[in-house]
């Protein structure tokens, strides 16, 4: 990504109900053209920050600016160029594909002649050409959400908002979302997209991490995992379960997890020799090896026990 067009700037955005902070302090700057993933547990704060930022909500503290506009201010004139995509299916089941396509073009003040054009060219790129007199409650898991992007961008928006978008298709029709999400960036429409998989969060151009409110890292993918401030090791051999509650009770060792016969380890940095720290606690029978960051690991140490013993 090389356009240095802001698209999306806040600062120490903030939204308080009650006595509870749902977010707190967040700090966002997102170009034009880049996927900007949040990734985070249920209840972090994903949602009321898409909220913030479309002026569904009103912030406690801090303001929102939208291609420079404060959204506070200006936030009916911006509508135009917003689009959003919830997290439930939100369009009309008694309505074919098409009568939605085209309720959704006069929301958006499309002339006739060009919502007719639009409309074809969605339902082509789409693959619902053939789907386009079924009711939409007929539709399967991944039609409707090819329906519900279509309806998203139909007016070609420059910010484009997706809450948890794909949380409940199936791996295939995820990864044939995103190819489409891929071809919109490549057009230049900025997106920012909600998530709790970290496939598709490590699919983004930069990405945040939410916890409670906060935000604990804001950086590309490879730079978060590049940066990441512990060591990654393996252990691999004969029911490797019995050494988790040994490992846990390490200094310095952050994480323990089960992949299928091996143990990930998470190892502060602090400690200068890892490998040596572990084989002293797992014996001769179990090979112990340094392995790849992951992205699960840049969640791990942003987030719960890893965030707070390595802060």
């Amino acid at each position: 990504m090389s356009n240095n067009e802001i698209i999306v700037h806040c600062k120490d955005l903030g939204k308080k109900f009650g006595d509870y902070w749902a977010v707190s302090g967040l700090d966002l700057t997102i170009r034009k053209g880049e996927i900007y993933g949040f990734l985070g547990p249920n209840g972090c704060g994903k949602s009321t920050t898409i909220r913030m930022l479309t002026g569904l909500l009103t912030p406690t503290t801090g303001k929102v600016e939208i291609m420079g506009k404060d959204v506070a201010q200006h936030g009916e004139a911006l509508k135009s160029n917003l689009g959003y995509m919830t997290q439930k299916f939100s369009l009309y089941g008694t309505l074919t594909v098409l009568e939605n396509l085209e309720f959704v073009a006069q929301i958006y003040g499309l002339a006739n002649k060009d919502a007719k054009v639009r409309i074809q060219e969605l339902l082509d790129e789409y693959q619902l050409e053939d789907k386009k007199d079924v009711l939409a409650d007929s539709l399967s898991g991944g039609q409707k959400q090819r329906l519900a992007l279509a309806a998203a961008v139909i007016h070609k928006p420059y910010l484009l908002f997706l809450d948890e978008p794909t949380s409940a298709v199936d791996p295939e029709n995820r990864r044939a979302f995103w190819e489409q999400l891929f071809l919109l960036s490549a057009q230049g429409t900025t997106i920012l997209v909600s998530t709790h998989y970290m496939d598709e969060a490590e699919r983004c151009h930069r990405l945040a991490i939410l916890e409670q409110g906060v935000k604990r890292a804001d950086d590309s993918p490879s730079s978060l995992m590049e940066n990441l401030k512990v060591h990654v090791c393996e252990i691999s051999g004969e029911e490797v379960s019995v050494l988790k509650k040994p490992l846990f009770d390490i200094p310095n060792v952050i994480s323990v997890s089960q992949i299928g016969p091996r143990l990930r380890v998470l190892v502060n940095k602090h400690e200068a020799n890892p490998i040596d720290l572990l084989k002293n606690t797992v014996g001769e029978a179990f090979d112990v090896d340094f392995t790849r960051p992951n992205l699960e690991d840049v969640f791990v140490t942003s987030t719960g026990r890893g965030y707070a013993e390595l802060a």
